[in-house]
């Protein structure tokens, strides 16, 4: 047992425990599973149904269920929320994840979930909307802002665009008048804002009640 916080906390710890082993008696002719997964054991972070499984199989099942709403986070001083953010749409099954500003990222929060979440990368907001302006998306800021719509309330659209401002100083004035709408979050504590990758969340889980559930 890890006898230490670090040890107790690091993604490597977590993923260790847990997991199977090798697979037991002869191997399934399937071309999804993963030859060195079957003999030595599968200790991914992955659902029961994905043991044993090739990334490529994994991601090519995705695909043919993704949620038609993207998540887009801006990206300006290497933000520490994206990899939460990362693994909470894979969680949801977001279509992807836009990093708008540096294309670095610091992928530890995303426990390795980007290898099954698509996530694209946009130099600034004007790549951003001119991508979602040519799929028709609606682009939707979530942030505290004078004039927002209650997320509790707002009737989302079905296919669409969240974004995210930078962690403290939220949204820039770029992303807020590109924006085709702006949806707020309802806080009732002393602090002003929520962490961009609570936030989110939060987000990605009022589309799911909305027009996931069904599925």
């Amino acid at each position: 047992m890890a006898d230490t916080e670090s040890e107790l906390t690091s993604p490597e710890a977590v993923l260790d425990s847990v997991g199977v082993g090798p697979w037991p008696g002869p191997w399934p002719a399937d071309p999804r599973f993963d030859r060195e997964l079957l003999a030595h054991g599968d200790r991914r972070n992955v659902v029961d149904r994905y043991r044993y499984w090739t990334v490529e199989a994994i991601v090519a099942d995705l695909d043919r269920r993704r949620h038609p709403f993207h998540v887009a986070i801006e990206n300006w001083r290497h933000d520490l929320n994206i990899g939460t953010v990362v693994r909470t749409a894979n969680a949801f099954l977001a279509e992807a994840v836009h990093i708008v500003g540096k294309k670095r990222w610091n992928r530890r929060g995303a426990m390795v979930t980007d290898r099954y979440q698509h996530v694209r990368h946009h130099p600034g907001i004007s790549e951003l909307v001119t991508w979602t302006r040519e799929r028709g998306l609606p682009l939707l800021a979530v942030d505290n802002l004078p004039g927002a719509r209650p997320l509790e309330t707002a009737e989302l659209p079905r296919a669409c665009v969240f974004l995210f401002g930078q962690e403290g100083s939220g949204l820039s004035d770029e992303a807020r008048h590109a924006a085709d709408g702006v949806l707020s979050i309802a806080q009732f504590g002393s602090t002003r804002s929520i962490n961009a990758g609570v936030a989110a969340g939060i987000a990605m889980h009022a589309w799911v009640r909305q027009h996931g559930m069904g599925e």
